[in-house]
């Protein structure tokens, strides 16, 4: 009998809101994981003002990636490793965009381990386009009314523009 365990992965944050970079990252994943939990954080490890609602950014991120079947979406409170483990993933995907991300997540990964020695992070890089892309620079620009069409999927685009008064 082939007791093959299922590859789970976890790809955790704020999301606030989902952009393009991290739909980028969260479909590149999957060549690696057989299911992906996008992890919504409740509590950020940044300094960060949110727009959406927890529940709002869950919403968000299910319709966005809704034809991936693969994907779930599930917010979370605490340490990433206890969600970690009630999920039986043992796979955590971040993204880097850029050095300066580097040396903050690489405490992070080896924090986790420290706590779980059974989970491996794993570094991805987004594609060139959007290696300078965040979610607090949409914020910003989108709340300045400058345009973040190409930076966002439509339908995020569009509760920007509601959520922010702008259409």
């Amino acid at each position: 009998m082939n007791s093959t365990r299922e590859r789970v992965g976890l790809y955790p944050g704020s999301f606030d809101p989902i952009t393009l970079g991290h739909e980028d990252i969260a479909r590149r994943a999957l060549s690696v994981v057989d299911r992906l939990i996008i992890a919504v954080a409740h509590t950020s490890t940044h300094d960060k003002r949110g727009l959406f609602s927890v529940q709002e950014r869950v919403g968000l991120i299910r319709e966005v990636l809704e034809d991936e079947e693969r994907i779930e979406v599930r917010s979370f409170e605490g340490l990433l490793v206890e969600f970690a483990k009630a999920q039986g993933a043992h796979l955590v995907f971040r993204g880097l965009r850029a050095v300066s991300d580097f040396e903050y997540e690489l405490q992070m990964a080896q924090m986790n381990q420290e706590l779980w020695p059974d989970i491996e992070t794993i570094f991805l890089v987004p594609e060139v386009r959007y290696s300078f892309l965040s979610s607090s620079l949409v914020r910003q620009v989108a709340t300045l009314g400058g345009d973040v069409s190409g930076l966002v999927s439509p339908s995020v685009l569009k509760r920007l523009h509601e959520k922010l008064g702008g259409g």
